[in-house]
C-alpha cells in the first residue's frame, strides 16, 4: 500500500523513504519521540522506564517499559529496520524477565525514570495509583499479564506468522508498522496497527477468554475491607484502611506517644510517615510550610499523600503534624503495633465487609 497526495492533475504517490536515509536513529530519535507520545503506538499506557535492564546481563535492555490501565506491564520494542529482525523472540524473553515485578519495584523503577528525565520523583507512587485509578496498591491485581508492543518500519512474514500464532495461544502482542514517507522537505510517518487488525479485536478477545477469566477471578478477590473501630465510648464505622490506621495513630499521640516513636514502630514507612509544620496551622498554612518528618528524610512534601484537612491535622507541642494516607497490605500490622505500644484495653476493631 502507499500514501497519495490529491492534486488537480490526479493522485500523486508520496515517495517511500527509510528512517536511516532521513538521519533518524532508533534510540536517539524514534525512541525519544515515542517515549513522549507513547499513545501513538500504545494507547492508555504510562512509560515507567527507558532502556530498562534490572538484571545481571546489562546488554539486554527493554527499549521502553510501560504500564497500562489494567495494571499490566507493557514491553515495547522498537526497530527501524525493514524486517523487524527477531524482535518478537527478544520481547518474549524480556516479558518473562519483568513478569515477576511487584508494585513497589515498579514504583522504584518509575522514580529512576523520572529522575533521569529531570522530573519530580517524590510523587511517583501516587502518579501510578492515579493512572490506575487505585486508592492503594493491590498486589493481587498488579502485573497479572505482560503485554508486548512491537513497532517497526516493516515486519517479515516470519514475525507476523509467529505473532499471530502466539496471540492465538493466549499472548497479547501488538505489531505497529511505522512507515516513513517523503513530502517536499518533510518526513511523514504512516502508523498502522497490523496485528491484530482492529476488525479482529472481538476474535482476539474470544481467543484469550481463559486468560481473561483468570484475571477476573483475581480482581474479584480485591481486599476492600472496611473496619469498625472502638476507642473507649467512641465508635467509628465503615472506615477505609487509611482512615482506620489514622485514627489509631492519632489516639496514640493523644495518649503520650510521639511521632518519632510511631516512626520507630512502623519503620518500613518511616521516611514519609509524617509531615510537620511549626506552630498551630490550618490546612492552607500547613501545605505552604510543611516538610516531611523526621528532618533527615530526603523526601519532598507532597500534600495529597497526607491527611491535611483541618479536622485531620494533629497539633502537638507547638507543631502541626499530618499523617500519611498511603496504606495497603501493612495496615493491620501497623494498627496492632500501635495498640500494643499503648497497652490499650479500650481499643478494639473488627472487619466490616
Amino acid at each position: 500500500m502507499a500514501i497519495y497526495e490529491i492534486q488537480q492533475s490526479g493522485l500523486v504517490r508520496l515517495k517511500d523513504t527509510a528512517f536511516s536515509d532521513e538521519g533518524l536513529r532508533e534510540r536517539d530519535d524514534l525512541q525519544r519521540l515515542l517515549r513522549e507520545q507513547i499513545e501513538v503506538i500504545s494507547p492508555d499506557t504510562l512509560v515507567i522506564a527507558e532502556e530498562f535492564c534490572d538484571w545481571e546481563d546489562s546488554k539486554r535492555r527493554i527499549d521502553l517499559l510501560g504500564l497500562d490501565k489494567n495494571a499490566n506491564l507493557v514491553v515495547i520494542e522498537l526497530k527501524r529496520t525493514d524486517t523487524g529482525g527477531h524482535m518478537e523472540l527478544q520481547a518474549i524473553r524480556y516479558a518473562s524477565m519483568v513478569s515477576t515485578l511487584t508494585f513497589q519495584q515498579v514504583v522504584k523503577t518509575y522514580e529512576r525514570h523520572l529522575q533521569n528525565l529531570g522530573k519530580e520523583v517524590e510523587s511517583a507512587e501516587q502518579q501510578i495509583l492515579d493512572f490506575l485509578g487505585w486508592d492503594e496498591p493491590i498486589e493481587d491485581d498488579f502485573a497479572v499479564d505482560v503485554r508486548i508492543v512491537l513497532a517497526s518500519a516493516e515486519f517479515s512474514k516470519e514475525i507476523t506468522s509467529a505473532v499471530m500464532w502466539l496471540n492465538e495461544h493466549g499472548l497479547d502482542i501488538r505489531c505497529v508498522r511505522l512507515r516513513p514517507y517523503k513530502l517536499d522537505n518533510r518526513t511523514l510517518v504512516d502508523v498502522q496497527q497490523i496485528i491484530p487488525l482492529p476488525e479482529a479485536a472481538e476474535y482476539q478477545v474470544r481467543v484469550r477468554e481463559k486468560v481473561e477469566q483468570k484475571r477476573e477471578a483475581r480482581q474479584s478477590s480485591r481486599n476492600l475491607t472496611r473496619y469498625d473501630l472502638t476507642i473507649g465510648d467512641e465508635i467509628r464505622q465503615q472506615l477505609s484502611k487509611r482512615e482506620f490506621v489514622y485514627f489509631v495513630a492519632r489516639e496514640a499521640l493523644r495518649r503520650g506517644a510521639t511521632p518519632e516513636r510511631i516512626c520507630d514502630l512502623l519503620n518500613w514507612r518511616r521516611t514519609y510517615l509524617w509531615a510537620v509544620a511549626d506552630g498551630k496551622t490550618n490546612q492552607q498554612e500547613f501545605i505552604a510550610s510543611a516538610k516531611v518528618f523526621p528532618d533527615w528524610s530526603n523526601r519532598k512534601f507532597v500534600a495529597k499523600l497526607y491527611f491535611t484537612a483541618d479536622d485531620k491535622l494533629i497539633h502537638l507541642d507547638g507543631k502541626t503534624y499530618a499523617f500519611s494516607n498511603q496504606w495497603g497490605e501493612q495496615t493491620l500490622k501497623a494498627v496492632d503495633l500501635i495498640i500494643k505500644e499503648m497497652s490499650a484495653t479500650d481499643i478494639a476493631y473488627k472487619e466490616n465487609a
